[in-house]
C-alpha cells in the first residue's frame, strides 16, 4: 500500500468498537463518577457564596490543567510509550519506562506545587481581581501544595497499567479515592467550618490515598510485567515518553489558558460573570473526562498497532472510538443545549449567575458533542505519535475563543454574548481539525 502497510483483510468495525469498548468501559464509567464528584464542587462552592463561586472558578483551569496533564497529555505518553514498546515486544523496556515515568511526573508536580501554591494571590488576582483571589487563595494553596505531587504520582501509576491494558484494574483504584473526595469535601467545608479550603484538603487527602493504592498495585506486576526500579536513567527512554507528553501538555496548556484569558476578559464585567462562566467552563472541561475513557484505551490500542506496523488498524480503531465518544458525549450536549436554564440553576441561587450561566450554556451546549469526539481522536493521536494536527486544533482554538471574543464582544459590540460565540466556535474548530488529520496522509510511517 502506499503508507507501506500490508494489505491485510479491514478488521470489522463491530470488532474495532468491541476492542476499544473492552478497554474504555471501566475507564468511561470512572470518569463519569469522576466527572459526577467534581460537579459537586460549584455546588459546594456556591453555598460559600457568590465570591467563593468566582474563585473556584478562576482556579479551576489551574485544576484541570493539573489533571489533564498527568492523567491525558503526560499521562497519555507514557500509555503510548509503554502500549508501542509492549507491541514491540521489548517487555524489559517498559519495566524501565516505568521509573523515568514517575521522575518526570515528580517535576511538572513540583511546578505546579511552588507556582500556584507559592503564588495564589499574586496569580488568582492578575485573572479575577483581588476580592477573587482573596476567596480563593487558601483553596489554591491546599489543592497543589499538598496535592500536586499526589495527583501526579497516582494518575502516572494509573497510565502505567492503561499502557500494560490494565485499564480496568487502574479504574479500581481511581475510582476509590473518586467516590470518597465529595463526602469529605462536604464536611471539611461545611461542618467543620473550613470553607473552600475544605475542597483543596480533601482532595489532597483522597489523592495521597490513591496513589498508595496504585503504587501497590503497580509494583506488584498489576501492568503485566515488574517495574525495573533500579536502572540507569537513559535519555533515550525519557525522549520515548517527551516526545509525546511534551506537545500534548503544550496542547493542555493552551487549552486551558484558553478558559483562563476568556475568563480574564469576562472578569471586566464582574464577579458575577465569572462565576457563571465557571460554571459553563466546568460543563465544557466535562467532555475532557468523558471522552478520556475512550481516548484513553484508543491511546493503548493505536499505539499498539502501530507498534506493530498496522497503519490501517490504528485509523480504523481510532474512528471506532470516534463515533463512541460522540454517543457519549451527545448526551450531554443535547441536554445542555435544550435545558440551559435548568443546567445553570443546578450549580447557583443567585438570578444574577443563573441568568449569564444560561445565556453561555444556549450557546456553548451544541459545540460539546463535536469537542468530545477532537478530544477522543487527540488520544488516539497520542498513540500514534502523531500530533501536529491536533496541535494545530488546539491554536485554532484559542485563537477563535480570545480573538473572536475581542472581535464579536468588543469591536462588534455583542458583549457576553459574542464573547460565548467565540468560545463555541473556538471549541468546534478543535474538534474538526482534530478529525480532519485522522487519514493516510497523516497517519502513516514517516519516510
Amino acid at each position: 500500500m502506499a503508507d507501506g502497510t500490508a494489505v491485510l483483510a479491514p478488521t470489522p468495525l463491530g470488532t474495532l468498537l468491541r476492542r476499544v469498548w473492552t478497554l474504555a468501559a471501566p475507564t468511561t464509567a470512572v470518569s463519569a463518577i469522576q466527572s459526577a464528584c467534581q460537579l459537586v464542587e460549584p455546588v459546594l462552592a456556591s453555598r460559600q457564596g457568590t465570591a467563593a463561586l468566582a474563585g473556584w472558578a478562576v482556579v479551576l483551569p489551574f485544576a484541570l490543567l493539573m489533571q489533564q496533564m498527568s492523567a491525558g497529555a503526560m499521562g497519555g505518553g507514557v500509555v503510548s510509550a509503554i502500549a508501542r514498546t509492549l507491541g514491540a515486544g521489548r517487555r524489559e523496556e517498559a519495566s524501565a519506562l516505568v521509573l523515568h515515568a514517575l521522575v518526570i511526573s515528580i517535576g511538572f508536580a513540583l511546578a505546579f506545587m511552588l507556582l500556584l501554591a507559592g503564588f495564589p494571590h499574586e496569580i488568582l488576582g492578575a485573572i479575577g481581581g483581588p476580592e477573587v483571589a482573596a476567596a480563593a487563595a487558601s483553596y489554591c494553596a491546599w489543592l497543589f501544595g499538598a496535592g500536586a505531587i499526589p495527583a501526579w504520582l497516582a494518575n502516572t501509576l494509573a497510565s502505567v497499567l492503561r499502557g500494560g491494558g490494565r485499564h480496568a484494574l487502574a479504574s479500581r483504584v481511581l475510582l476509590l479515592a473518586w467516590l470518597g473526595y465529595p463526602p469529605l469535601a462536604w464536611a471539611l467545608m461545611e461542618p467543620a467550618g473550613l470553607g473552600l479550603k475544605g475542597a483543596g484538603i480533601a482532595f489532597a487527602v483522597m489523592m495521597t490515598a490513591a496513589s498508595i493504592g496504585m503504587a501497590a498495585v503497580v509494583l506488584a506486576g498489576g501492568a503485566g510485567f515488574t517495574p525495573t526500579l533500579r536502572v540507569k536513567l537513559q535519555a533515550t527512554l525519557f525522549s520515548r515518553i517527551l516526545s509525546v507528553g511534551l506537545v500534548a501538555c503544550a496542547m493542555a496548556t493552551i487549552a486551558n489558558l484558553t478558559t483562563i484569558l476568556v475568563t480574564a476578559r469576562i472578569a471586566a464585567y464582574g464577579a458575577t460573570a465569572v462565576a457563571a462562566y465557571g460554571v459553563s467552563a466546568r460543563i465544557e472541561f466535562l467532555m475532557v473526562p468523558l471522552a478520556f475513557g475512550v481516548g484513553s484505551a484508543l491511546t493503548a490500542l493505536v499505539g499498539r498497532a502501530v507498534g506493530g506496523g498496522d497503519w490501517v488498524t490504528a485509523r480504523r480503531t481510532a474512528w471506532a472510538g470516534g463515533l463512541m465518544a460522540l454517543g457519549v458525549t451527545l448526551v450531554v450536549g443535547v441536554f445542555v443545549s435544550v435545558f440551559p436554564g435548568f443546567t445553570a440553576a443546578a450549580f447557583s441561587d443567585d438570578p444574577a449567575v443563573v441568568e449569564i450561566a444560561t445565556q453561555a450554556l444556549a450557546v456553548i451546549g451544541f459545540a460539546l458533542p463535536g469537542f468530545g469526539v477532537g478530544m477522543a481522536l487527540y488520544f488516539a493521536s497520542m498513540g500514534a505519535g502523531r500530533m501536529l494536527w491536533p496541535a494545530v486544533a488546539a491554536l485554532s482554538r484559542i485563537t477563535l475563543a480570545v480573538g473572536g471574543g475581542w472581535v464579536l464582544g468588543d469591536w462588534l459590540g455583542m458583549g457576553l454574548q459574542g464573547q460565548f460565540i467565540a468560545v463555541a466556535l473556538g471549541i468546534s474548530a478543535y474538534g474538526i481539525v482534530t478529525a480532519l488529520s485522522v487519514r493516510p496522509g497523516v497517519w502513516s510511517p514517516r519516510p
